[in-house]
């Protein structure tokens, strides 16, 4: 049976290829999103841990309770304090720090990596005896000496093109500063080389940025030999004012930065590997096709297994031992084309500007064990049942027999099978057609009943197949005697049309669903990211923890073209138990730059102690104008009691609360800061002229943007259309194996017809009549398929739009029909294509041979 199986193979080598093409897929994308999952983890915990070697305990301060709002709380971490614990009993060394965040403009003005805050860091260059910092090794030029100079790492200088005397622009946390490079280090610290940015400052300037003259953020202690963490941690925390600062030994500090980065990458792979597991069922569809049309071939060569001695078990067993080689060979290959997607895609998502975390390749076991698994455990599952089929035929009725329809008992079961989840599946999707809570739950239920539906149809396709394909089939009746052969070849094993179809199916339902959720979201944030804004520009931050210098804020104003500039503070307003977000703003121009709707009351009577809220704070917290509520803005101690002046319906420029400018700006991260500019100009519209004039205002700082209203409706769509990419990307590979399936059935399907297309080209069928002939039944093939996934994939995006909706009040079902008619074609392509090489064969044959060897 053993050398049956090799013969086989090799009997059957080029059928197998796309077997063994469309597994190589499904394994290189499990596998290599695997890798690539790994790696990412890997490159992205590097890029946001400190490199805790060599620190023993580090002293960081600690707010006092009874210190006052806005007092600083690095005051007590100086160099006084950084000699009283050198001489700490156990401590080896002291290195005091003045660390935080600085974002560079590149040297075309371009802010550089502005994304990623928490991997743009800013030092002090702390020399040792020997005039340099071991951290920070000099490559070129100097370390900095002055407050106007400054020195980066090596991978910075080439991703902004820096060199030595450029002079580079670069915010902290506010107003722009332009400072001289006169240094290029090297650093081993992970969050710059996994693709972050160095700037390192003197260590007066650095201190004045990150904390305060002569103050710092921390400081780092070694321990002696022989001193344990816990120990020294415990003499450092003597020694330290008392609810001042705080010791931390090295371990701890590990422990939280990896429950922090595991957070952070928790979902890291799981949207891939949705992708890889769909491919893999669409390529179920090819291999279970595959072996059945070659068990089904072989009938007569099992019959005669069977006549000589062969068991049933030895049948079976053949069948899957040939699945398992075929699987096994598909893992080697589709590994290492794994190997290759995961080291070639950081590439490509990657620029020079804004790359993703680098690092190696991460190859653990998990890869290795899901390539095999997946490889050998899908092929073979997929070849069992033919093969228990192919066993159950008795020798003499395999000797005899043709192919014959399934019975009226099976097809009614078949019915029966389908119907339930169509039911159950049609049932839920409608149920939540009416539900506005996006809640997890109600998702979960959704992707169960798109589940339930795609596999009622897989179950139903071959009852569907002939009332649908003749009805469609139609179509090719103007190809005269070519069409209806196609047809009725389509038509001939209704089985082996609905699985062939069934991974087009899959693939169209994905693909067009998506488009109609994707447009619809896009239109929804097109609409929801301009509504209320009554500016034609908005300045805004890059992030949360930086802020707009009212210099800045002047500048705008007084830039040509400006009619207003009204500055906006964005802070944390704590109500109700909840966390929400008042917008502090001038009530003077507030109506200039915002277009509220106030159902109650008016934003005039805004000022100290008197705020406005939005209609859905109202409604939970019970509120009209008038009324009085406690809460707490931003760094503010204590609830204080607020009067409502008034309620206007939701607005995402206003949030969830209006303040006076004055009064929240002061709590917030950045006290006398705003997060905002909202620009109205003298002819209220926007130009490229004075685009560059606000550029130019805020001094092409690269904390922040200057976007008119379709910069911001394409901001809000960008991330969509990057996410809807990426899926059709990943959607691409499915389609590829549903491409594979109908080349190998086809080609499959014109071996079994070999006698017949010889009889055909006997009685005057040329050869260009044989290749529209397959061709046709290819296209009918494919749009049997597309038909039912459109049904499918536009049917579920109406069902679950309304969870869509309770996640975005703005959300409409609107119907792409431009990219599902895309959709219709390319399918209709893909089925044209996928018979080019079986139709040429088919016309190539010999009529007297064909007659004569089948």
């Amino acid at each position: 049976m053993l050398r049956t199986v090799l013969r086989n193979l090799r009997a059957h080598t080029a059928r197998l290829a796309m077997t063994v093409l469309a597994v190589c897929l499904g394994v290189a994308l499990v596998s290599g999103t695997l890798v690539l999952a790994d790696s990412s983890a890997a490159a992205y915990r590097a890029a946001a841990s400190k490199n805790f070697a060599g620190i023993a305990v580090t002293v960081t301060p600690k707010d006092a309770p009874d210190a006052p709002p806005g007092e600083d709380r690095t005051s007590v971490l100086d160099d006084a304090l950084v000699r009283k614990l050198a001489g700490v009993p156990g401590v080896a060394a002291v290195r005091p720090a003045a660390d935080g965040s600085a974002t560079l403009s590149a040297s075309d003005g371009t802010p550089l990596r502005a994304g990623r805050a928490w991997a743009n860091l800013g030092a002090a260059h702390v020399p040792g005896a020997d005039g340099r910092d071991s951290r920070y090794p000099l490559v070129e030029g100097r370390a900095p000496r002055t407050g106007g100079e400054i020195a980066v790492d090596r991978g910075t200088a080439a991703a902004g093109r820096f060199r030595l005397g450029d002079t580079i622009t670069l915010a902290t946390d506010g107003p722009v500063m332009a400072k001289r490079l006169v240094g290029i280090v090297t650093t081993q610290d992970t969050r710059v080389t996994a693709g972050g940015t160095l700037a390192l400052f003197d260590r007066a300037t650095a201190q004045q940025l990150f904390a305060s003259p002569g103050r710092y953020t921390g400081i780092d202690l070694a321990a002696a030999p022989g001193t344990s963490q816990a120990e020294l941690s415990g003499r450092v925390a003597s020694v330290l004012p008392a609810g001042r600062a705080e010791a931390t030994t090295g371990a701890a500090q590990a422990a939280g930065q990896a429950l922090y980065v595991g957070t952070l990458t928790r979902g890291h792979a799981k949207l891939p590997l949705v992708f890889a597991g769909i491919s893999l069922f669409i390529g179920s569809f090819l291999i279970v096709n595959t072996f059945t049309m070659l068990v089904t071939r072989r009938t007569r060569e099992i019959a005669l297994l069977r006549a000589i001695g062969a068991s049933r078990r030895q049948v079976t067993g053949s069948v899957l031992a040939e699945a398992a080689l075929v699987g096994l060979v598909s893992s080697a290959a589709g590994f290492l084309l794994g190997l290759g997607v995961a080291a070639v895609l950081p590439g490509l998502l990657s620029t020079a500007q804004d790359a993703l975390p680098d690092g190696p390749l991460v190859i653990g076991p998990r890869p290795v064990a899901a390539a095999l698994g997946v490889g050998v455990g899908v092929t073979v599952l997929a070849a069992w049942l033919p093969s228990r089929r192919a066993a159950k035929v008795a020798p003499v009725e395999a000797m005899r027999s043709a192919h014959r329809p399934p019975s009226a008992t099976r097809s009614r079961l078949r019915a029966a099978a389908g119907l339930v989840p169509l039911v159950l599946g049609a049932g839920l999707l409608v149920s939540l057609s009416g539900v506005k809570d996006a809640s997890v739950r109600n998702l979960q239920d959704a992707m169960l009943a798109c589940g339930l539906l795609v596999v009622a149809l897989i179950v139903l396709a071959p009852l569907l197949a002939a009332p649908v394909i003749r009805l469609a089939g139609r179509a090719v009746d103007r190809f005269g005697a070519v069409g209806r052969l196609a047809r009725e070849n389509a038509l001939r094993d209704p089985r082996r049309t609905a699985a062939t179809a069934s991974a087009l199916m899959v693939s169209t339902a994905l693909v067009a669903g998506l488009a109609v959720v994707g447009h619809s979201t896009a239109q929804a944030l097109d609409r929801q990211a301009a509504a209320g804004l009554g500016a034609d520009y908005v300045i805004g931050t890059r992030t949360p923890t930086a802020g707009i210098d009212p210099d800045a804020v002047r500048r705008v104003a007084a830039a040509p073209g400006v009619r207003t500039a009204a500055a906006v503070a964005d802070v944390s307003l704590f109500v109700g138990g909840g966390v929400r977000r008042i917008a502090g703003v001038d009530p003077a121009v507030v109506d200039a730059v915002i277009e509220l709707d106030f159902v109650d009351g008016s934003a005039k009577g805004l000022g100290p102690g008197r705020i406005a809220v939005s209609a859905s704070l109202a409604r939970e917290q019970g509120l009209a104008a008038g009324d009085r509520v406690a809460a707490r803005i931003g760094r503010g101690r204590d609830l204080t009691p607020y009067t409502v002046v008034g309620v206007y319906q939701d607005n995402p420029v206003a949030g969830d609360a209006l303040g006076d400018l004055g009064e929240v700006r002061q709590h917030g991260v950045l006290p006398g800061s705003a997060q905002r500019v909202l620009v109205r100009t003298d002819d209220g519209a926007a130009s490229d002229a004075v685009g560059k004039r606000l550029r130019t205002a805020v001094g092409g700082n690269p904390l922040l943007k200057v976007q008119d209203r379709q910069a911001l409706v394409r901001e809000a769509a960008g991330s969509v259309g990057d996410l809807l990419t990426l899926m059709y990307g990943l959607l691409a590979i499915g389609v590829v194996i549903s491409a594979l399936g109908i080349v190998n059935t086809l080609a499959m399907s014109v071996a079994e017809r070999t006698r017949e297309i010889g009889v055909l080209r006997a009685i005057g069928m040329d050869r260009a009549g044989v290749r529209r002939m397959i061709r046709l039944e290819a296209v009918i093939v494919a749009a049997f398929g597309t038909l039912l996934g459109l049904l499918a994939g536009v049917f579920s995006a109406w069902a679950v739009g309304s969870l869509a909706n309770g996640a975005m009040t703005h959300y409409a079902l609107v119907v792409p029909w431009g990219t599902l008619l895309l959709v219709c074609l390319l399918s209709l392509a893909i089925g044209a294509a996928a018979a080019v090489v079986p139709a040429r064969r088919a016309a190539a044959l010999s009529p007297l041979r064909a007659v004569s060897d089948a």
